[in-house]
This record gives C-alpha cells, sequence and structure tokens, in this order.
C-alpha cells in the first residue's frame, strides 16, 4: 500500500485546438498542461478530470494512448507517462422536474470506451457536448442508472453551494427527493464546509466525503485534496478506498477553512456585507431586500432534520492553506519554492523551518508552518467573495 494526494475535480478550459470546453476556465487549462502541472508543480498522483466527455478530449486521449504517451491501467484510469494517473470525469447540471434547482454531479469511468459510450448518450440529451457542465434535462434516478450501466461512480459536486448544488438550491430536505441514495458513491463538500459540518447532516453518515478543488487555473489545482491509501492509483482502488475495502482508505480530507469559503455565510446580495441570524428583512448596511444564504446557515436548517447524530470515525479534516492564499508570497518566489522542493506537496507537507529559510524569508517560511499547523486567521468570505489570511 501506498499513499497518493488526489484532487478529482479539475476543468479543462480549452481543447488542443484552442476550442472552449469549461467557459470560465482559463484557456491555459489543455489536458496536457493539467497533467503536467498537477504531476510536476503539484506533486498530485492521481486526479480527476471532468470535461472527458467532450469528443475532442476524448481524440485527444485516444491520440495520447497511440502516441504511448498514456496507457490504460487494467484496474482503470490512464496513466500519463509513468508520473500520474488520470480518472475519466464529467460533471453535468441536471434539472430534474422534482427539484427546487439545478444541481452539479460528478460521474467517473474506469476506461476510455465506457466514458465515449456515456458521451454518445448525452450527445442526444445536452445542447452541446463540446462543452463543461452542460444542463442535462433528465430525471435524476435514469442518469444514475446510466452512470452505473457504464461502470461509473456518481457523485454530488460541491453539495451546499448557494448555487446549483444539491443542498444549495435542489432539494429542500433531502437526497431521495431527486436521487437514489444506494447509487450514490461519495459526496464531494466544496471550499465552504468540512466535515465537521458536514457531519451535522444525518443523511451523509453513510458516505465518504471528498475534498477537491474545482480547479479552473493552473494555479487552483490541489487548492483541495485528499491523501488516499491505496496499492496503485486507479479506478478501482479509487473505488475500494471509497468504501474503506481491503485496507484502502481516505486517510486525510485537507481543504481551506470554511471561513475562507466564497459562500461561508449569509451575505448581502448588492453590498456583500454579511448579515446574521434575525437580520434577513433588510441589509443594515445599504437597506437591500436580497440575500445569499450562507452554507453554515443552511447546514444548520438541514440539522434540524434529524436528531441524535450517529458516530462514525472519520478521517481527520486538515485545514490547509493553498499556498497563493499565503501573504507576500508571490508567484516568482513559489516558482523558486517549486525548483527547491520538487512540488508543493513537499512544501506544504514536509519542509522544515530551516530548510524553507534556506529559499524565502522568515516571514514567508512563519507563514507557511503557521499553514500547516492550522495558527492562522482569516477574514470570513461570502456572497461569492473568498475570506482572505489576516
Amino acid at each position: 500500500m501506498k499513499s497518493y494526494f488526489v484532487d478529482l475535480h479539475i476543468h479543462l478550459g480549452a481543447t488542443a485546438t484552442g476550442k472552449p470546453v469549461k467557459i470560465t476556465a482559463s484557456k491555459s487549462m489543455t489536458l496536457e498542461n493539467v497533467l503536467n502541472v498537477a504531476a510536476d508543480q503539484k506533486g498530485l498522483g492521481l486526479i480527476g478530470i471532468i470535461d472527458c466527455h467532450v469528443p475532442e478530449v476524448l481524440q485527444q486521449l485516444n491520440q495520447l494512448l497511440v502516441a504511448g504517451d498514456i496507457y490504460e491501467r487494467e484496474e482503470g484510469g490512464l496513466c500519463y507517462k509513468e508520473k500520474i494517473t488520470l480518472i475519466l470525469g464529467s460533471e453535468l447540471e441536471v434539472y430534474d422536474s422534482r427539484s427546487k434547482g439545478p444541481i452539479h454531479v460528478l460521474a467517473f469511468f474506469p476506461y476510455l470506451n465506457s466514458m465515449e459510450r456515456f458521451s454518445l448518450w448525452l450527445t442526444e440529451r445536452v445542447t452541446n457536448v463540446n462543452l463543461s457542465t452542460q444542463r442535462i434535462y433528465e430525471d435524476g434516478v435514469v442518469l444514475q442508472e446510466q452512470v452505473k450501466q457504464q461502470g461509473g461512480l456518481f457523485i454530488p459536486a460541491h453539495v451546499f453551494t448557494p448555487f446549483k448544488s444539491l443542498y444549495g438550491k435542489g432539494v429542500e430536505h433531502s437526497i431521495e427527493e431527486v436521487f437514489d441514495s444506494r447509487m450514490i458513491d461519495g459526496i464531494e463538500l466544496g471550499l465552504s464546509s468540512d466535515t465537521t459540518m458536514a457531519n451535522q447532516v444525518i443523511e451523509l453518515q453513510n458516505y465518504t466525503f471528498l475534498t477537491n478543488s474545482d480547479a479552473h487555473s493552473l494555479g487552483n489545482i490541489a487548492r483541495e485534496y485528499q491523501k488516499i491509501k491505496m496499492k496503485q492509483p486507479s479506478f478501482y482502488e479509487l473505488v475500494k478506498a471509497l468504501k474503506g475495502e481491503a485496507g484502502r482508505e481516505i486517510e486525510s480530507n485537507f481543504g481551506l477553512n470554511p471561513l475562507l469559503g466564497k459562500y461561508y455565510q449569509t451575505t448581502c446580495e448588492r453590498c456583500f456585507e454579511p448579515v446574521t441570524e434575525g437580520e434577513f428583512q433588510a441589509c443594515q448596511n445599504c437597506g437591500h431586500g436580497q440575500f445569499t444564504k450562507g452554507v453554515a446557515v443552511r447546514i444548520k436548517e438541514l440539522a434540524n432534520q434529524g436528531n441524535a447524530i450517529p458516530k462514525r470515525k472519520r478521517p481527520p479534516y486538515i485545514h490547509q492553506i493553498p499556498l497563493q492564499f499565503i501573504p507576500t508570497l508571490g508567484p516568482k518566489t513559489l516558482e523558486k519554492l517549486r525548483q527547491h522542493f520538487e512540488h508543493e506537496m513537499n512544501i506544504i507537507h514536509n519542509a522544515t523551518k530551516e530548510q524553507l529559510e534556506m529559499v524565502v524569508s522568515k516571514k514567508i517560511a512563519d507563514y507557511i508552518l503557521k499553514a500547516r499547523a492550522g495558527e492562522l486567521t482569516f477574514k470570513t468570505g461570502g456572497g461569492g467573495k473568498y475570506g482572505k489570511v489576516k
């Protein structure tokens, strides 16, 4: 068994020929750029690229296969240049007739041919299969059944985000309002929540929690991730880890302190000023009457739906600050750190105080060590604005 750092929610901004994939993602997020940065700069061993249903992306993957740059693992997943494994994924925006609003979900598949079959199925159900996170007007259970038919994993994405998520807009109280809970393989928490918060929702007790970056730029890859114990980085080893089978497991979740998330607290939609419970009639700052409900408030509503919370042993959730959040740590200094320590996982987890001070100032080294120990303080985020390290 070996431990691997894993980020399962990474977008592509453009195809190899420059055509857009995820409109809001950087054009530098090409397939090969993502693979190289994730392996060489970030230090990841397994990633999920969730725009692999796009026909041109599938074409490029097949070209890399023929060229010998990737090969399909027997246990599922594509190994790239013997340095990182890609899990083929797709993000969709589900419009179920029973839901209160759109829900983003992730589907992952073991092999190219299974993703190709899923892409063909999507072609008849979405407006433009060449783009990411397309609207699909279909019963949630029908989508789940199709994913399972192709041997895939089904995971609701960033489940508490106020917009386009399971609990943010999709359902009032329960998963079962839209999906079959038995066909859900894990829950992605999102940037504004952590294990302690999500554990308050009783129906989530049976699911493994995932912490992923939802990266739209190369720098944001692995801003959230997990450490997973597996025999090798592959699809079916990931399946075992999600189930906690045969010694495979999620060892740790690494994510932002929820206070840094864009939607942690309730804020005014106009001026973004935070509001507290009891102030929802009108903003005390500008008088506006519309608010973006914070994740903390939404989880409190969901927690009220049940009684005592069943106890379940979960891996530690470590509040990890991405290096780009560290005050005074600019791109040139970060690159110097990468060159010295090989990749960011070594900087974040392994470098000692003495080693860091050989490369950067004592102040920056101190920030990195305090981030590792969870000793930094924050200005809380909300309303679509990230919090900040004070």
